[in-house]
């Protein structure tokens, strides 16, 4: 799904697991990319940091 918005809502919509039991969710950071691979090489990457703080600098800017 190429638009942020519906690719939020259907990620929120009835579902189970990990994140079923989260009723509502703020988007609090995004980067636009232009194509679905480089979207998803940044999110392992940022993934692979495993650092909270980390994390938390980059969606605040720090």
């Amino acid at each position: 799904c190429d638009n942020l918005h519906e690719r939020l809502r259907r990620h929120l919509s009835d579902h189970k697991g990990f994140t079923g039991s989260i009723a509502d969710w703020k988007l609090a950071y995004f980067e636009p990319y232009p194509s679905k691979t480089e979207a998803y090489a940044r999110e392992r990457q940022i993934k692979g940091w495993k650092s909270r703080v980390r994390i938390e600098q980059l969606v605040t800017g720090r």
